[in-house]
């Protein structure tokens, strides 16, 4: 039963409109706690597992695409899920959807709600983090079936995984990808079907070279039309941390706080404030921009400020999302590009199980009591499948209750 959901490609699924698009994201920006690796796995859950817009192949290309490029991996994995299933228009409505709760909630802190900063050390807070274990361990499970189903992708997967915890961060997840990619290049070339289906992208090429036109009009003109004006100023620094960021969320904090801190634009204070407050919020972490925009000191503030933070960041990885997205499905045909994303999907597993170690575990497992609550997690969403979102409130409420036990 399980092998049959899981290869239905997004073809066979069919598609849908804005509006299924937006609903679905906007409940996963609700409830998806745990940072960028355990996204992969709640979008795992719902689109391959549950809804089967796409297989497990087709995911995995996708996730390995976004690795690759540079910006939030898994936003960019849901912008192109919501291209996939109602064109551009989708690609937005997820990004607004995932984004849009964590954002709020953030420009609302810095407008100064305290009461998401009283959310950072809550107790219920741990059993979301414990939560995400169980996420993260299921996609690697049900990933580790499916794309390394023998010795050689299996020891790969397991290279791939320490090659990431002995050198953390970016470069350990790039090298390991790389890694992934040479290997498969070389090795993993035997006789095997082309992909089934397609991607079901219908940008055109000629869109999609003004998009990558533009993202380098933007990352080289912004800084040079900025002059006295802070609105471009504050534009051009946050669309060059998008721009330039690999690894994901924590990854961009040094380039924010290079870029609001010594200009005087954020206080170090304020900033590691809303840091805080962004670790207790759903969705991902670079909507951390709108809270920096809306607690700037220069005009614009509050939500106006925020909202153009948030666009700025996000817009580079969009642009060479959009870029190559229309050319996936004809290189992910050819022998060679097959093996190397044979070798990278094998390599992707590795670095989701080192994460699932490093910061998913040693964050959030402190004792027995985790440990059993992340195993009855484990056990909901594998062989109960229950909803993620579902495992999620419960795993909140029950680390509150064992915690006045």
């Amino acid at each position: 039963m399980i092998a049959e959901t899981e290869t239905k490609s997004g073809d066979e699924a069919g598609r849908g409109g804005v509006g299924e698009v937006l609903r679905v994201f906007f409940r996963l920006g609700c409830t998806s706690f745990g940072g960028p690796i355990a996204h992969l796995g709640y979008f795992r859950a719902e689109f391959v597992a549950r809804r089967r817009w796409l297989d497990e192949t087709h995911y995995a290309d996708l996730v390995a695409l976004c690795q690759f490029l540079p910006g939030p991996a898994s936003s960019q994995v849901a912008v192109s899920l919501g291209i996939m299933r109602a064109g551009l228009a989708g690609g937005f409505a997820a990004w607004l959807g995932f984004s849009l709760p964590s954002a709020i909630a953030l420009i609302a802190f810095a407008d100064g709600l305290g009461a998401i900063g009283a959310m950072r050390d809550a107790v219920w807070l741990s059993g979301l983090r414990i939560v995400a274990v169980a996420v993260v361990a299921q996609a690697v499970w049900g990933m580790a079936r499916t794309l390394c189903p023998d010795r050689p992708r299996a020891t790969l997967a397991v290279v791939s995984a320490i090659l990431a915890l002995a050198a953390p961060g970016a470069p350990g997840q790039i090298g390991a990808i790389a890694l992934g990619a040479a290997i498969g290049w070389r090795a993993f070339r035997e006789p095997a079907a082309a992909p089934a289906g397609e991607l079901g992208i219908t940008l055109s090429r000629i869109f999609a070279a003004l998009a990558l036109a533009a993202f380098v009009l933007l990352l080289l003109g912004l800084p040079l039309l900025a002059g006295e004006s802070h609105v471009l100023a504050l534009i051009a620094a946050f669309y060059r941390a998008g721009a330039l960021v690999f690894g994901g969320g924590h990854v961009v904090l040094p380039l924010l706080q290079a870029a609001v801190v010594p200009p005087g634009w954020v206080d170090n204070d304020a900033f590691l404030a809303g840091y805080g407050a962004a670790q207790a919020v759903p969705g991902p972490l670079f909507t951390f921009a709108a809270y920096l925009g809306a607690v700037m000191r220069p005009a614009p503030q509050g939500w106006r400020g925020g909202m153009i933070a948030l666009v700025a960041i996000y817009l580079p990885s969009f642009l060479l999302l959009i870029g190559i997205l229309p050319f996936w499905d004809d290189l992910r045909r050819k022998i060679p590009v097959r093996a190397a994303l044979r070798g990278v999907n094998a390599a992707v597993v590795g670095v989701l199980l080192a994460a699932l170690y490093t910061p998913v575990w040693t964050s959030a497992i402190h004792g027995p009591r985790d440990f059993a609550l992340a195993l009855a997690a484990f056990l909901a969403l594998v062989f109960w499948r229950v909803p993620p979102w579902l495992v999620v409130f419960a795993g909140a409420l029950a680390a509150a209750t064992l915690a006045v036990a």
